[in-house]
């Protein structure tokens, strides 16, 4: 009988949901609960946006599986849930591409990949399955808005948006690529709208100093890092010639300013219109055109200062009096600083840049570098830097005590001031499209916002056949007329109309590690005590594609409960690691688009899911992107094949020779290093070396006659993470009825890990002549006594100087003769 997944595998599935094996117990940790440690490994829940996952997705997954029933094994209550991603965009647009309703294909789309996900033999605890889309899930998305309504982190004001016309809705800055749409590749374009926005730079500071407490990769928290842009600097005031106006420019080097030959302000700033002469009128409204239809990543991309306007007005530079012209540039962008600066050519590489294809001045202002060639951005004296008639002089000072002095100046003369600044601006709260969460708010006719009563949530998305978005910025909503109208919570009279507007898809994703821990709780967002037991996330598996939005969104939100009490930290992931992709045999990316998509149950069929998996993490590295291999997932299923017979015989029953009998010197000494192998690479989540190891002791063990049990279950409780269902059906082969589950991983066993002898060669004048048998701890004194008595070495040796003996423990004899 031969080793047959398509037998096994789904009648150990079938055990684990009849007998809810991974089901958690969330008071562990608590009070009323067990004492046992806690460990909570979460993945970032996926998009139920398409019919099902492909072999790219499962990587993750199976990564983080791995170590939730390693942590059970080694003792801990593991929390590993699942759930859905299930409002917002991705799910929106498939309903539309499928004519049906979002909430009939996005159920369709969820149950086939609980179907896909179970069918890999994942241990998630499905008892605490949640979607964003449900009622009773987002009843605490809606709790969680009034609450930063409550305290004055959710207003509405009008911002810049990017806005889509083709999908009728405002698209975060990620969403948006080369200036169209993500999804569909349709133009976007820049616009001000009226929308929700959540005050998120409030927490800018904790949330920079918080990435110092995670372990995340470092490229996610330089990512983090810019996309907050804590800026230290100044903000000043330049005079517009001719116009009781003036710019606000903001710099984090105010101790340039001698060397500031123009100012440029963003498409978008207000003076725009005002000062641009009508001689350029023309120029500058058919460059604030073409800035309207590009996204702020390409306005500061590679491309970022090579285009531009001038509007014919001049300001005039406070500290030498000259006027400077005033030019409109698209890199420059409204939300950050005043969305107006002073440009020093000499010494800034993109003012350098624009200074030299516009033909403008550029004046050395920091010693050390020829400014005509290149701006010099380093350090040195400053010069041409004095105002005798503004009473202000930096020449001959460094760079943080010229910062300093023309910062006092500028305050002192009531031309500016010294400020910290960010890049990140406030989180744009709400979206033009149907499928999302209500927002629980109704606006009375006076203007005034009135918050529901909780006692109301959830406030339920209503079902309309008209979900399609508007061209116009319409939100759907607005067209169901009785939904629509309402009246002022607590005063029947006034009438009133709902928001229109619905959340961003990033809502529920920012919280819902919180419900997983508690998911059935009526009377609260998580219980508090158990929050205390089981956060922050020890470990949180995704792909590195959210790692700014999601992770800044969640953190802050994170941040914010914690402030009124309801978290117990203000971090919610302790380790973060990001899978790397899976790309196809054609090395592109898995998509449709190139036809090169596999579809895990296909794998299943043919190979069986433990293949699948342990193919997967034998590919490399976790973090690397690596091609599917169909010849790779071969040499797996031989190598589980090989396992099986080690177990086996060819009627499938266990073999004879595994017997209750003492293990020899060299099957104890390959068992511990293999336990202490795939123990170290499991938890530093080294998957491929630690199956490596695995096939060296299946390889070496075929080679034995005899096969101790000790070995033989040892072994399969190491495989057990990996190939679960395997592990499972070998274990009960071995004469146990429990699941392997919650078997007790083997612990290595240091004293056999040393080898009491070893082989080392001798090297003479470079050439291996002889290999000695000794003690593994021998000494150089005593290793030099054997080999110069070994009567190999002696017939190289004899009658001949020898200039050098060296022993290198455990690997190699150097020695070196004359003559």
């Amino acid at each position: 009988m031969t080793y047959d997944p398509a037998q096994i595998e789904p009648r150990w599935q079938a055990f684990w949901e009849q007998n809810a094996t991974f089901r958690t117990d969330t008071s562990a940790g608590t009070s009323s609960g067990t004492s046992k440690p806690t460990y909570y490994v979460l993945d970032m829940f996926p998009y139920p946006s398409g019919a099902g996952l492909h072999v790219g997705h499962v990587e993750g997954y199976t990564a983080s599986d791995i170590v939730a029933r390693h942590k059970r094994m080694k003792g801990f209550e593991v929390l590993h849930p699942m759930g859905w991603d299930a409002f917002g965009l991705p799910a929106e647009q498939y309903a539309i591409s499928q004519n049906v309703h979002p909430r009939i294909s996005t159920q369709a789309n969820l149950d086939n990949f609980r179907a896909q996900l179970k069918a890999i033999g994942f241990s998630y605890d499905w008892e605490r399955e949640v979607g964003t889309f449900d009622p009773e899930f987002y009843r605490w998305t809606q709790w969680i808005f009034l609450k930063l309504l409550e305290h004055d982190l959710a207003y509405q004001s009008e911002a810049l948006v990017n806005w889509c016309p083709a999908l009728g809705t405002v698209l975060a800055n990620d969403e948006v690529i080369d200036g169209k749409s993500e999804r569909g590749g349709h133009p976007v374009e820049r616009k001000p709208m009226k929308q929700w926005m959540l005050r998120i730079t409030k927490y800018a500071d904790r949330l920079l100093d918080g990435l110092d407490e995670v372990e995340f990769p470092e490229s996610i928290k330089a990512m983090q890092r810019d996309r907050i842009g804590r800026s230290e600097g100044a903000d000043a005031t330049f005079a517009i010639k001719g116009h009781d106006a003036a710019i606000e420019v903001f710099t984090t080097r105010p101790d340039t300013m001698f060397g500031a030959t123009f100012c440029v302000l963003a498409p978008e700033h207000d003076l725009v219109k005002e000062i641009t002469t009508d001689e350029q009128r023309a120029a500058v409204d058919e460059y604030l055109a073409a800035a309207a239809a590009k996204s702020e990543i390409a306005r500061t991309g590679n491309d970022a200062g090579k285009t531009g306007v001038f509007t014919g007005a001049f300001a005039v530079n406070p500290a030498t009096g000259e006027e400077v012209p005033i030019w409109v540039a698209d890199y420059v962008l409204m939300g950050y600083g005043t969305g107006a600066i002073m440009c020093v050519p000499g010494h800034d590489e993109r003012d350098w840049m624009f200074a030299t294809k516009f033909d403008l001045p550029i004046i050395e202002v920091v010693a050390g570098g020829d400014v005509t060639e290149a701006a010099y951005s380093g350090d040195g004296p400053h010069v041409n830097s004095s105002s005798e008639a503004k009473g202000i002089d930096l020449n001959g000072l460094g760079k943080e005590a010229a910062i300093t002095k023309m910062c006092e100046w500028l305050e002192a003369n009531g031309l500016g001031k010294k400020i910290v600044r960010y890049r990140m601006r406030d989180w744009i709260f709400a979206r033009q499209r149907y499928w999302g969460e209500p927002i629980p708010v109704v606006i009375a006719e006076d203007g005034e916002v009135h918050p529901l009563p909780f006692d109301e949530l959830p406030l339920n998305l209503p079902d309309t056949a008209d979900y399609t978005p508007s061209e116009t910025g319409e939100a759907p909503l607005s067209r169901i007329k009785d939904w629509m109208k309402t009246t002022v919570p607590g005063q029947p009279g006034k009438p009133a109309q709902r928001e229109a507007d619905t959340m961003p898809g990033s809502a529920g994703s920012s919280w819902y590690f919180f419900r997983f821990i508690d998911p059935r709780n009526q009377d609260a967002l998580c219980d508090p005590e158990k929050a205390k037991a089981w956060l922050p996330v020890d470990l949180y598996v995704g792909g590195a594609e959210h790692a700014v939005g999601h992770l800044l969104y969640s953190r802050f939100w994170t941040k914010f409960l914690f402030d009124i009490g309801v978290s117990p930290v203000e971090e919610p992931f302790k380790r973060l690691v990001n899978q790397g992709m899976i790309l196809g045999e054609d090395s592109r990316k898995m998509g449709k688009r190139y036809g090169n998509t596999v579809d895990p149950f296909d794998v299943i069929k043919e190979y069986g899911a433990d293949t699948l998996r342990m193919f997967e993490m034998f590919l490399g590295p976790i973090e690397q992107e690596k091609p599917w291999s169909q010849s790779g997932l071969d040499g797996v299923r031989r190598f589980l094949n090989r396992a099986w017979r080690l177990y086996c015989d060819d009627s499938g029953e266990p073999h004879s020779t595994i017997a209750d009998e003492p293990m020899d010197d060299d099957i104890a000494r390959l068992l511990h290093q293999t336990i202490a192998k795939v123990e170290e690479d499991t938890e530093g989540l080294r998957f491929n070396t630690a199956i490596a190891q695995m096939m060296i002791f299946v390889n070496e063990m075929l080679k034995k006659d005899a096969r101790p049990r000790e070995a033989m279950e040892s072994f399969c409780l190491l495989l057990a993470p990996y190939a679960p269902h395997f592990a499972e059906e070998i274990w009960q082969k071995l004469g146990h009825e429990e699941s392997i589950t919650y078997a007790t991983f083997p612990v290595a066993d240091a004293s056999k890990l040393v080898e009491d002898s070893i082989e080392v060669p001798v090297q003479i004048n470079g050439k291996v002549r002889a290999r000695l048998q000794v003690a593994a701890d021998i000494d150089e004194a005593a290793i030099k006594e054997l080999a110069l008595a070994d009567e190999a070495v002696d017939g190289w040796i004899s009658g001949k100087e020898l200039k050098v003996f060296k022993y290198i423990p455990g690997r190699l004899v150097t020695i070196a003769i004359k003559g």
